[in-house]
């Protein structure tokens, strides 16, 4: 079994707080992480599950056991129960563990029955550094971090993502909420895949599909929900220049990505004209989830002044801000630093990083060229 990196962090918080929310898409492995913490486990998309929970209530609450409840959102009557339990004794740590598919946003219940009562931790797919075998790394970027789709078992890709987002649109997303039908999901999110790196453009979308801005924008809001895209912000710097105001968006996911925009292997990855965006949001995610997985307060942005000074990555640590440049190149030259200067001096970063697929890292404390692994280890040096 890997070990999930994330792991510490929850049982931190666990000692910390009556009640513990792990939340992430459906087949990242929060079931599986969950129950190697010991417990009493439910599964409360299953009515019997329901049924079980209700009829030991008493004796649960009351207990020492750690209890585990998957998919909570799919019955809000729990949610009325734990706030009782939890303020009968809010000293007592460690007592329910909330799994959930959906971000706060969609899980309203959270949010207005257990405020101040619970700490919240995201689990994303497999992370780099979770993956202890070189196969599996060379693995990570074209098929994604999910544990069916390809990275332990190559021959489950792509028909596992194509199946896992079919679900999505025929089931789970209209069960949140999303008010539009699987056809009009499909062919958004494949939409969204030949948009993958690019500025938001809601009524470009919203004309193909025959639809208003602010509706396309309310789907949106779903994806993000459901954690299948990100929205990144545009950095405000106080600059003479014109900056881009439209947040970008990418798919959080790069299996699911390369699936629906057909690519079956590496080769035929590598021959896309959008590979680079590829690879960028592949580095971006790899590393916010880095930082998440650790607990580590931040906020992250990208930064584009109309005169095509860019940076893919900016992270606000509060004392620090580093300036990310992602580059898919094995040889990254003089030019692609001095670019990388130049637009790091007009937000004023602290510290700047080429990423790149580079054997050799070079540079100093303040900038950086490295490849991916070495960056996810200055991350963890924060």
């Amino acid at each position: 079994m890997i070990r999930r990196q994330v792991r510490r962090l929850l049982l931190e918080r666990l000692g910390g707080y009556p009640a513990v929310t792990l939340i992430g898409p459906r087949q990242c492995g929060k079931t599986t992480l969950a129950q190697t913490l010991g417990g009493t486990y439910f599964d409360l998309e299953q009515e019997s599950e329901r049924l079980r929970l209700d009829l030991e209530w008493d004796g649960l609450a009351a207990g020492k056991n750690l209890v585990i409840l998957d998919e909570a959102q799919s019955w809000p009557e729990v949610f009325t129960r734990l706030r009782g339990a939890i303020d009968r004794d809010r000293k007592r740590t460690g007592r329910f563990l909330l799994l959930g598919s959906v971000s706060p946003s969609l899980m309203v219940q959270v949010s207005e029955s257990l405020a101040g009562r619970l700490s919240l931790i995201e689990l994303t797919p497999f992370l780099r550094a979770e993956l202890t075998t070189k196969v599996s790394r060379e693995r990570h970027w074209l098929f994604g971090g999910y544990p069916d789709g390809g990275i332990l078992k190559p021959k489950q890709y792509p028909q596992w993502q194509l199946d896992y987002l079919s679900l999505l649109t025929q089931r789970d997303l209209p069960s949140w909420g999303l008010p539009a039908k699987p056809q009009i999901t499909d062919r958004m999110l494949r939409m969204l895949a030949a948009l993958h790196g690019q500025a938001w453009n809601a009524s470009q979308v919203g004309q193909s599909l025959g639809l208003s801005y602010q509706t396309i924008n309310s789907y949106l809001d779903y994806f993000e929900g459901a954690f299948l895209t990100r929205r990144l912000s545009p950095y405000r710097a106080n600059i003479k220049k014109r900056l881009v105001k439209s947040p970008k968006v990418y798919w959080r996911d790069s299996g699911l990505l390369h699936a629906l925009l057909n690519v079956p292997d590496e080769r035929a990855l590598l021959a896309q004209p959008w590979v680079g965006a590829s690879w960028e949001g592949f580095v971006i995610e790899q590393a916010l989830g880095e930082l998440s997985s650790r607990g580590r307060s931040f906020n992250a942005f990208y930064f584009r002044t109309s005169d095509q000074h860019e940076l893919d990555l900016v992270l606000d640590f509060g004392k620090e801000l580093w300036a990310v440049e992602v580059k898919l190149s094995s040889s990254p030259g003089p030019d692609d630093l001095r670019r990388l200067d130049i637009a790091a001096d007009m937000i004023g970063a602290t510290r700047r990083f080429l990423v790149s697929q580079t054997s050799r890292s070079s540079g100093d404390e303040r900038r950086v060229s490295c490849n991916l692994p070495a960056f996810l280890k200055h991350l963890r040096g924060i």
